[in-house]
């Protein structure tokens, strides 16, 4: 086990449990986190020193968090550490040079295609703090290039990060969904030619999990740390918080979700369908990022699914097209094929009016997207795209009323469950979700909803059993009298 030492004082050393098994572990790429106070920083830290001082200057590393501001942190805890090692930090360049010529270096990758300044650069390690802070995993798989040695030293990525961010879904499908538990061996393979030979290599990558009560010295400096977190948020979130649990998110943007409230068994909602029911349609339109479709049901009345009630006027979405090829990457598919694709999923149905993003109107030298599907007889309007107004709407949806949401998904629309639940709010603008994330679902979700807004029935003014007095009258009731007063001005 590693222990940094100066005159027998120990300055640092992995505390038993995940932090240990890092810094034994021999895996390429290990992602390493979960709960919050789980020690990555540290651990992250702990594993550059074995790291240096056992390759000395053949050890390169660099260390990446999305926005500059955020390394300080983490830079003011090596400045405790490194120069008790002898080694120096050159500010400028925002490097250590350590005693025995090993370099670290620290950086940020504020936007994807700032990965692509590291190509052409050899490190041995690549550090990536709060990795659900990425969209995308681009600039993260991009990395992954900058990792050679000719010196034979091993190479590998070291990432941590917490449940929730913008990058919550693909952290979540590829490190987390394959091994829940964690210490499971996941390979990737592909094929390279060698002295004109074709062979299979292979990359491997591991999930180490860590729990806040794996930081006993946390526990100790700080023992009220539990307690503070539990007064923060709700018992679902704070169970995220201590457990790592992935399955609930840190500061979901639409934290109404219920998973077992919100998605109904398709075949038995479209067993339900019936000549009553009228249908319409949404779409956010891309290319290189995903294009999203989704088919509505208006309920024309009360029904009942199992022992679930769906109230008259909710909107269930039975049927998605989710245009990508990986997260948050579209399929470049023109204009013209979708239209072609939608119009094919709809044969034999009515259709009553499909709302899109205004932008498929704008012309650019030539015919706009939406003319052009237009030819195909895909029909869309300019949707209502205020987005405030409309995550409320998407909001006030999802809450219904007595306990009954006025909007439902279909266990078929895999890509809005996986999505909508995860998104952010953003951070200057907390009334609104980050759009760094994926929210091409969330966006052709909100055009839907606001096609058709809902408000809740209003509590009389009156209360029960007491007479309305002369001239009181009913929210319901005054809503009813002003627009009974606008018809009569507009036949005048």
């Amino acid at each position: 086990m590693f222990q940094a030492e100066v005159e027998q004082t120990v300055l640092w050393s992995p505390q038993p449990g995940p932090q240990t098994a890092l810094l034994e572990c021999p895996v390429f790429e290990v992602f390493y986190g979960g709960a919050r106070g789980g020690g990555k920083t540290e651990s992250s830290i702990g594993d550059w020193l074995q790291h240096s001082s056992l390759y000395g200057e053949h050890a390169i590393g660099i260390f990446f968090r999305r926005k500059l501001v955020q390394l300080a942190e983490v830079v003011a805890r090596t400045k405790q550490i490194f120069p008790k090692l002898g080694a120096k930090y050159n500010e400028q360049q925002k490097t250590w040079t350590m005693a025995n010529g090993a370099r670290l270096k620290f950086a940020y990758l504020e936007r994807d295609s700032d990965a692509e300044e590291y190509q052409g650069h050899n490190y041995t390690r690549v550090y990536v703090e709060e990795v659900t802070n990425f969209p995308s995993p681009a600039p993260i798989d991009k990395l992954r290039a900058t990792l050679r040695s000719g010196s034979g030293v091993p190479v590998g990525m070291r990432l941590t990060g917490n449940p929730g961010g913008a990058g919550h879904n693909w952290v979540k499908k590829r490190y987390i969904d394959p091994a829940p538990q964690g210490y499971k061996l996941l390979t990737e393979e592909c094929e390279i030619e060698l002295d004109g030979e074709k062979r299979m290599v292979s990359l491997d990558r591991v999930f180490i999990p860590s729990k806040i009560g794996d930081n006993q010295l946390l526990m100790r400096n700080d023992p009220t740390y539990i307690l503070r977190l539990r007064q923060s948020g709700s018992e679902a979130l704070v169970k995220a918080w201590l457990e790592g649990n992935w399955d609930i998110v840190d500061g979901a943007f639409f934290d109404e979700w219920d998973e077992f409230v919100h998605v109904l068994p398709t075949e038995e909602f479209l067993a339900l369908r019936n000549p009553g029911m009228s249908y319409f349609r949404g779409f956010d339109w891309g290319s290189a990022k995903p294009f999203s479709v989704g088919w509505y049901a208006i309920l024309d009345k009360e029904y009942r699914l199992g022992e679930r009630v769906l109230p008259k006027g909710a909107l269930v979405k039975f049927r998605e097209w989710y245009g990508s090829t990986g997260p948050n990457k579209g399929l470049k598919m023109t204009a013209d094929l979708v239209a072609q694709g939608i119009v094919e999923r709809e044969k034999g149905e009515r259709i009553r009016y499909g709302v899109a993003d205004p932008a498929i109107f704008i012309r650019d030298g030539g015919p706009s997207i939406g003319e052009t599907m237009a030819i195909h007889k895909c029909m869309w309007r300019r949707a209502d795209n205020k987005r405030k107004a409309g995550w409320e709407q998407v909001r006030q949806r999802l809450v219904g009323q007595n306990g009954l949401p006025m909007l439902y998904f279909c266990d078929c629309c895999e890509d809005t469950i996986r999505t909508l639940p995860t998104l952010q709010h953003d951070e200057t603008d907390p009334e609104d979700l980050d759009t760094e994330a994926e929210d091409h679902a969330a966006d052709e979700t909100r055009y839907a909803v606001m096609s058709r807004p809902w408000v809740p029935k209003a509590a009389p003014i009156a209360g029960p059993g007491l007479p309305k007095l002369p001239g009181q009258y009913t929210i319901n009731e005054l809503v009813e009298r002003q627009r009974q007063r606008r018809m009569e001005a507009a036949e005048i």
